[in-house]
């Protein structure tokens, strides 16, 4: 099974540090954010690794390299322009295979255990098109994005929680992005929710989406107090 980092935004609210580095390479921790979820991913067994790039992206493929030194395979999809969540996963397809395949946002920090999204793969019947992972909703959006009913996203629920960039998706939900469209995620779940074609769980460990420079602080911190337990 196959995965993909999202690592082409422009990073906006990390100005000006995103002006001279793509924010996947912001350190934290003694290593670049995307390093964290690299190595995450390949100690779940996710060793074939797809990474989108477009802003300063060559930096970030000087940086991981062909990922071996992570003890996977990278291969990178190239975006001109950055074509939003939907358009950088749809022109990465050929990459990605036939199968399910499982995304994860390149900013955010999780110790969500990646392995658990095969079970979910293997348990796609005929009609689930994608399985989201949700969490609590941070202070920073307290409305949140989807309802969870009986395993499935459902529209118009008051009681929401927060999409956490992490999700597994057939391909066939991509089938209407033309190539090279910018097209985001959001938008192309509203027919398969609506539809009850999208099932998904509820995380309460540790996630943060790293955002601002006030959030990279904290994952510093978080990772700073782990390091002093251990010691």
């Amino acid at each position: 099974m196959r995965a993909m980092i999202l690592a082409a935004g422009r990073g906006e609210r990390m100005r000006p540090a995103t002006d001279r580095m793509p924010k996947p390479l912001l350190p934290v921790g003694g290593k670049p954010l995307v390093v964290w979820l690299l190595e995450a991913l390949a100690r779940n067994g996710f060793t074939e690794i797809v990474v989108n790039v477009s802003h300063l992206g060559e930096m970030i493929e000087r940086a991981l390299g062909d990922g071996s030194a992570y003890g996977a395979h990278i291969a990178y999809s190239r975006e001109a322009q950055a074509l939003e969540t939907a358009g950088g996963i749809a022109a990465a397809l050929p990459l990605l295979g036939t199968e399910p395949f499982v995304v994860v946002n390149g900013d955010i920090h999780t110790d969500f255990a990646f392995s658990a999204l095969r079970a979910r793969a293997a348990c796609f019947g005929p009609r689930l098109l994608a399985h989201l992972v949700l969490v609590p909703n941070p202070p920073h959006h307290p409305a949140g994005d989807f309802g969870l009913e009986g395993g499935l996203i459902v529209p118009g629920a008051d009681r929401r929680l927060t999409f956490s960039g992490i999700g597994v998706y057939r391909p066939e939900l991509f089938a209407p992005v033309s190539s090279g469209a910018r097209e985001q995620l959001a938008r192309l779940l509203r027919e398969p929710i609506a539809q009850r074609r999208v099932s998904a769980e509820r995380y309460d460990g540790v996630w943060i989406d790293v955002g601002t420079p006030e959030r990279l602080a904290a994952v510093e911190r978080l990772l700073a107090a782990r390091a002093h337990e251990r010691t």
